[in-house]
């Protein structure tokens, strides 16, 4: 099983560009190749809060197409995002 965890950069279906901490991974079962994870956004927004997918960019140009599953409150500030990948995964 591959795994990354570090900084992101979500990119919304809006086009808006969220910066975070990504912990990814590959599912050992499942569909082959499929992959998933959570994002924690630096800032917190009603755009971050009601996202539905979009991309997202690990360092070196590194690009996966993600859908947004859920969305976990963790604190007042700070939220916790659920992911699915689809494609290679970018890790």
């Amino acid at each position: 099983m591959a795994t990354y965890s570090g900084p992101a950069t979500l990119v919304l279906t809006t086009g808006a560009r969220v910066t975070g901490m990504a912990s990814l991974n590959t599912n050992n079962r499942g569909a082959p190749g499929g992959w998933s994870g959570t994002f924690r956004p630096n800032e917190v927004s009603t755009e971050v809060r009601d996202a539905t997918g979009g991309q997202i960019e690990l360092p070196y140009e590194q690009v996966g197409t993600v859908a947004v599953t859920g969305v976990r409150r963790l604190l007042a500030t700070q939220v916790l995002m659920s992911l699915t990948g689809s494609g290679p995964a970018p890790f």
